[in-house]
């Protein structure tokens, strides 16, 4: 007999799935019955926050779904922080767990892991959850989930099967092939409206989000075709080259990046939200568009939040740009253009104001020097505060970090085991500090056991050193961020990491060189001279 369970795991497979995490439990391993038989990697994290966090590395290395097997109860509920990372960043996850029997669901009569109602708790962080109440449900449950990925603002998924569903007889089922399914491309009048008023437009600026990941070529021809000063999410850094003439980094919160949005008599901005933690780091408010904006998302909703566009185009963001260059002139890229050159004044302005960042630019100069195809995989810390001001890198999908939107500490690690995974050939950093890598610190025993060669960039000022600044300039007496620091070398050899820290700038570089391939290595960075002014 083939279980639905089995069934699951055969379908899966036949999507393209190659890789699942999850902890086995009483509850969910006769879903674990089929993956022996199949091409499916399955990996361990030690909570499911790190499954989770995991799957979104993954995922936004590979642009397929993070998989997970999940418990009953606290299972999902350990989940859930890693969901709302996706889910605020627009992350394809799919969470498959167990849930308690049909005939016991919502009685309340205490069987293990029983929660009122799982499907409650999660929907606050999903594109939807669905209990499945009988095996001929799930092949159009999971081509639902996959359009979700496919077609539209991706998010995380949740679908729960009963613990009398897993065991239940699947054989009359057949595996499906995987719909292809078109994402929304523009309507012609409004498109068409957008590329007149662009054309014509003398100060344009570009705003280029997340959505715009997997359209690297058309992002660059577009800015070009626009001559537009182009500025980019955390998420989007990479999609314009480090030398491209027009583009201005991730700084919309500075006052150079404003006074061009204000100048700017058309705003074009793409699959971005808009949102306070790409726009206002500050948080005074102070971002505004003095001119038209126009907006392109795949979420039409989202055209609507934040900032009301003069122009609204939904559509998916490669395909939208692809048509905007059929209608706009051609242009080469010319640094003496009048975009260019608003574009160098504003980069020597940010300049000016970054000169006391020396020490972190020199830091990361010293790092892409030894590894110049990395990718940076970040916590909430300085070097990555610090990094989404200062780092270009050439290439979408290699700078990401949890210190924008939902902002959860203790992502870095677990996720840059996850984009290792997804792509093992290009060399991952994981941007730690001393408190955050505290939250997840177990998954080192993951990547040990996974053989993944990550490396752990440990930035260590004892404690939350952002938050006691923070609380200090409001005249607060900073109470606890002075926490205990262990030894992080100590530890990280138990787990079976390689473990050293960093004397200067050239022992850092050493380091990177000769880091395992089948092991992290952790290389404490102490905020302290030479690595600080």
């Amino acid at each position: 007999m083939t279980t639905c369970g089995e069934f699951l795991v055969k379908q899966l497979e036949a999507w393209g799935v190659d890789t699942v995490f999850g902890i086995p439990g009483v509850h969910t391993v006769e879903l674990y019955r089929g993956l022996p038989h199949s091409n499916i990697r399955h990996i361990t994290p030690r909570h499911e926050q790190g499954a989770g966090f995991m799957s979104d590395g993954y995922a936004r290395v590979t642009g397929k779904p993070g998989v997970c097997f999940i418990i009953t109860g606290p299972g999902m509920t350990n989940i859930l922080t890693a969901m709302g990372q996706a889910y605020a960043d627009s992350i394809p996850m799919l969470v498959i767990s167990s849930v308690n029997e049909r005939s016991r669901l919502a009685h309340g009569n205490g069987y293990l892991h029983e929660l009122p109602n799982q499907r409650a708790m999660v929907a606050g962080v999903s594109a939807f959850s669905h209990t499945l109440m009988s095996v001929d449900e799930l092949p159009a449950v999971l081509a639902r989930a996959f359009a979700v990925f496919d077609s539209e603002r991706p998010r995380p998924v949740h679908i729960e099967l009963p613990l009398d569903i897993i065991t239940a007889p699947a054989d009359h089922m057949q595996v499906r092939p995987r719909a292809q399914l078109a994402r929304p491309a523009p309507a012609r009048s409004p498109l068409h409206e957008a590329a007149a008023k662009l054309a014509k437009a003398k100060n344009p600026l570009l705003l280029l989000g997340g959505g715009c990941v997997a359209a690297q070529a058309e992002a660059r021809a577009l800015a070009i075709a626009l001559d537009a000063p182009t500025a980019q999410t955390i998420n989007a850094k990479g999609l314009l080259q480090p030398d491209h003439p027009l583009l201005i980094g991730s700084n919309q919160s500075l006052i150079p990046v404003r006074e061009l949005a204000l100048e700017a008599d058309v705003v074009l901005a793409i699959g971005t939200e808009l949102g306070e933690t790409d726009y206002d780091v500050v948080f005074d408010g102070n971002f505004k568009i003095g001119g038209e904006l126009i907006r392109i998302d795949i979420d039409p909703q989202q055209l609507m939040r934040n900032y009301a566009p003069s122009i609204a185009i939904h559509s998916d963001a490669r395909t939208a740009m692809r048509a905007l260059l059929d209608l706009l002139p051609a242009r080469e890229a010319d640094t003496s253009s009048p975009g260019a050159q608003r574009a160098a004044k504003v980069r020597a302005q940010l300049a000016e104001d970054f000169s006391g960042w020396a020490h972190y630019r020199t830091l990361f100069d010293k790092i892409l020097e030894v590894l110049p195809d990395a990718r940076f995989v970040g916590d909430s810390t300085q070097t990555v505060y610090s990094g989404n001001h200062l780092v270009e890198l050439d290439g979408g999908r290699r700078w990401f970090n949890a210190s924008t939107g939902y902002g959860t500490l203790g992502y870095g690690l677990p996720a840059a085991i996850g984009a290792k995974l997804g792509e093992p050939g290009r060399p991952v950093i994981s941007l730690m500090g001393d408190g955050g890598l505290q939250f997840t610190m177990t998954e080192l025993a993951s990547a040990v056991e996974a053989k993944v060669g990550i490396i752990v960039l440990l930035w260590n000022n004892h404690g939350y050193g952002e938050i006691k600044r923070y609380m200090e300039r409001r005249d607060i007496t900073p109470l606890g961020v002075d926490i205990y620091t262990p030894d992080f070398l100590a530890i990280a050899k138990g787990f079976g990491c390689a473990a050293e820290r960093a004397r200067d700038h050239d022992h850092l570089q050493e380091l990177l060189r000769t880091a395992p391939s089948d092991r992290p290595l952790i290389v404490e960075v102490m905020e302290a001279a030479p690595f600080a002014p």
